[in-house]
């Protein structure tokens, strides 16, 4: 059933994709972002929007405007790097503006709150491989902590005022309208540089592996949560755990390019395996991800080259 809905973070790479689905299936959309790092043409054209900081008045006074059904909370500093360098920083945002969120969501009568988790860095390194919800909240890095601790505040306003709120654990997530400048988002990254012809760095040995879950997948369990009015913890993920070389050879191939990555230093606060299993998504939501790595990877490199080709 179809009703209003507020997207943080909804100018970029997931948010906007969540956005246009929500639209697409009868939803009002608002967006909000402050679009330090997502972009106003990502922004759907039927979706009202406030360049403003969830941390802001401004949001606030937004969200109280609106009044949506849901408020999905994508906004977020998500480089896991930046937060070993700033964790101040990463807290700040992460946590300052889901609590400035929540606040506002109370006031406003929202009735559920669909919260961007993160399933590999909220676990850490883990014993059991793919991870299912019930595994103990190990983070490896500043950014994973942000995450746990924001489910726990959830829980926090869950118990105080009957917010029911879902948060959904993404495996990591690539595809169309990911940023290739930076440290996030190695498919991003990796599409970037062999377009350019240039050589992609691989930190460390390049056995460590993840769970790479396509974006329109994500997008279709942001709305599933939605329409089933979830409360809990979901991951998000394929169970398909796969290492970064072979990532790099996967696009490699799919660009043309006969081209070897470089290999640089471990970075601080990486995990060495990440894989999700999504079980209970399926039997909860009715969500299983429908887009294979090969596919995904495709659809992916031709979105990069379709923007440096008009």
């Amino acid at each position: 059933m179809a009703g209003r809905i507020l997207v943080t973070g909804g100018a970029g790479f997931i948010g906007s994709t969540v956005a246009d689905l929500f639209l697409g299936t009868g939803w009002e959309v608002a967006v909000l972002d402050d679009l330090s790092t997502g972009k106003r043409e990502n922004v759907p054209a039927d979706a009202r929007f406030y360049p403003c900081d969830v941390r802001s008045a401004a949001a606030a006074e937004a969200i109280q405007r609106e009044r949506p059904d849901v408020l999905c909370h994508q906004a977020a500093q998500v480089d896991v790097r930046r937060s070993m360098a700033d964790p101040r920083l990463d807290c700040d945002v992460n946590l300052g503006g889901l609590l400035a969120v929540l606040q506002a969501a109370v006031r406003a009568g929202v009735k559920q709150v669909l919260f961007a988790s993160s399933g590999g860095a909220v676990y850490g390194d883990t014993e059991l491989i793919p991870t299912r919800e019930d595994h103990p909240a190990r983070p490896a890095s500043c950014y994973g902590a942000s995450k746990a601790a924001g489910e726990l505040y959830l829980g926090v306003f869950r118990q105080a005022y009957g917010l029911r709120s879902a948060a959904l654990r993404y495996a990591n997530v690539y595809g169309a309208r990911q940023d290739p400048r930076g440290e996030a988002g190695v498919v991003a990254i990796f599409c970037g540089r062999l377009l350019e012809g240039r050589p992609c760095t691989v930190n460390g040995d390049g056995a460590q592996t993840r769970d790479y879950v396509y974006v329109d997948d994500v997008a279709r369990a942001n709305l599933l949560a939605a329409e089933r009015g979830f409360d809990g913890a979901l991951n998000v993920g394929t169970g398909v755990e796969t290492d970064v070389n072979a990532v790099h050879a996967l696009l490699a191939r799919a660009a043309g390019v006969d081209a070897r990555p470089e290999f640089g230093p471990a970075k601080p606060g990486e995990q060495r395996r990440s894989c999700l299993d999504a079980s209970a998504a399926a039997r909860a939501i009715g969500w299983s991800p429908t887009v294979g790595l090969d596919d995904g990877l495709a659809r992916t490199l031709a979105w990069f080259r379709g923007r440096r080709c008009p």
